[in-house]
């Protein structure tokens, strides 16, 4: 009858995410999932950030790897014949994410995270600006 709320709830929570993220590409523009993606790795550092602040290994572990994956997804997006100079500095700055990312799981420290989300950020921002 009782459920403990960290079993029961994260369960509806995931659920409910992976529900909202459905709803939220169907029918996408390619521009649009592009921030989508731009926005799910922001809310991942930013988790990623504030667990390795709380020493929740867990959850960093799980965030960097969800941020490692839409990093690798908005790399291999790039179009390296079309972009020219554009896509190389993307694809730098997605790398340099990355690598900060290792290095602050390595060190168990924030700061890292959070110079990679204050790098991404700056590119979604823009990104937004032309949408």
């Amino acid at each position: 009858m009782f459920y403990n709320q960290g079993y029961a709830g994260n369960t509806a929570a995931r659920r409910y995410a992976a529900v909202h993220s459905g709803s939220r590409t169907e029918g996408a523009t390619p521009h649009a999932l592009v921030k989508i993606l731009f926005d799910e790795l922001l809310i991942a550092l930013d988790a990623a950030a504030l667990a390795e602040r709380t020493g929740d290994r867990m959850k960093v572990s799980d965030k960097q790897a969800r941020s490692m994956s839409i990093l690798f997804a908005l790399e291999s997006s790039l179009d390296f014949d079309n972009g020219g100079d554009v896509s190389v500095g993307l694809a730098q700055i997605y790398r340099e994410a990355r690598r900060l990312l290792l290095v602050g799981v390595k060190e168990r420290s924030a700061e890292p995270v959070e110079q990679a989300h204050a790098m991404i950020a700056e590119i979604a921002d823009a990104w937004n600006q032309i949408g």
